[in-house]
């Protein structure tokens, strides 16, 4: 059966046999004990109250120093202040310090790598355009630094770190950047980052910069291709133009040279042949000094045997003889042969000498020149 329920008698907020307790009694029960324990007197009511006021402000007391207890994990460091200013550092552990707001700790996790993205688009030292998209990682080396020298360590990183990376990109050129010194672009942003960040007392220290993409932005990427294949086929006309000249050159050079040579041995053949001719002709002149007559008539003679020698013709001397004297003249002149000069009188039988010709004619033969021929 329940308290409340009718016909129970029984009262749930008084015991057995007593009367109702009243809250206001209670309280001042409570009171006059903790007094009691505190050493205070117990008498009349406002001494009461007085023991209670006491005993708050202790146990408010109590709470706020209990508050200043504080733990610091193994990778972290306790950086105390007092009214604002460094006190000191605490190491891993429990400790206590004066609760707020006369004192307060900041704890920094001092072992553990942070990182963040960046990422930007900007010239080199060419003027061409270029995307880099790298991961920056960094750790809070000194605490009270980093709690006191920058209002926004992180937020300057990332400044400091766009400046650092415009230093070594715009001293570039693409090229440079993309293919050939690629792998400096994070050694020498860090040591530019890491410099700035010291003298600043950043209280940060760049572990590692690590290159995502380095390339052209998508939106220049078709003319930069172009201007790519362009700078290619420049460069392959350049080295076939190189080749051509080495081919060319010494070719022509040892052309030269064998000209002047061939002029030189021209020159000193010219020479030697006058020389050898003017000799002669002083020999000559000695002897046609000595025989005018027959000197005369013997060059004459040679003269003519030279002129004769070099002719094609065949000579007939129409005034010796009637007898019909047949020539094979298309023979002769299929087989390219030369006729010597014929004399009428000479028998039809007698063999004739043929020499290799190019040419017959046939022309009568002055009576003056057989004794050339005799």
């Amino acid at each position: 059966m329940s308290w409340n329920e009718s016909g129970n008698g029984k009262d749930p907020w008084k015991r057995d046999g007593d009367k109702p307790a009243d809250l206001d009694q209670i309280v001042q029960n409570w009171q006059r004990r903790l007094s009691a324990l505190l050493g205070g007197g117990g008498g009349g009511r406002g001494g009461q109250g007085s023991g209670g006021g006491i005993f708050l402000l202790v146990l408010l007391v109590g709470a706020w120093l209990l508050t200043g207890f504080y733990r610091i994990d193994e990778a972290e460091r306790g950086v105390v202040q007092r009214f604002g200013a460094y006190t000191e550092t605490t190491m891993p552990g429990l400790h206590w310090h004066i609760p707020f707001p006369i004192e307060s700790v900041d704890k920094v996790n001092a072992n553990a790598v942070d990182n963040y993205a960046y990422s930007t688009e900007m010239l080199t030292a060419d003027e061409q355009y270029v995307f880099i998209d790298m991961v920056v990682q960094y750790r809070r080396t000194d605490p009270v630094k980093y709690s006191f020298e920058v209002v926004e360590p992180e937020l300057t990183l990332q400044d400091v770190t766009e400046s650092a990376l415009r230093e070594v990109v715009g001293t570039s050129e693409l090229e440079a950047l993309i293919a050939a010194r690629r792998d400096e672009i994070a050694t020498r942003t860090q040591d530019a980052l890491q410099s700035t960040l010291d003298s600043y007392g950043a209280g940060l220290t760049v572990t590692s910069i690590s290159l995502e993409t380095v390339n052209y932005p998508s939106a220049v990427q078709s003319a930069v291709d172009d201007a790519q294949k362009a700078r290619n086929d420049s460069e392959r006309y350049v080295l076939e133009a190189d080749a051509y000249a080495r081919d060319i050159v010494p070719k022509a050079e040892g052309e030269a040279a064998r000209v002047l040579e061939d002029a030189r041995a021209y020159r000193d053949r010219v020479i030697a042949d006058a020389e050898g001719e003017a000799a002669r002709f002083e020999a000559l002149l000695i002897e046609y000094q000595k025989a005018p007559e027959v000197t005369r008539e013997r060059l004459y003679i040679d003269a003519i045997e030279e002129v004769y020698g070099r002719s094609n013709k065949v000579f007939l001397d129409s005034s010796g003889s009637g007898n019909l004297l047949y020539l094979p003249v298309d023979q002769l002149m299929r087989q390219g042969v030369r006729q010597a000069p014929i004399d009428v009188n000479r028998s039809a039988d007698s063999p004739t000498p043929q020499q290799p010709r190019t040419d017959i004619r046939i022309e009568p033969v002055d009576p003056r020149e057989r004794r050339v021929r005799d």
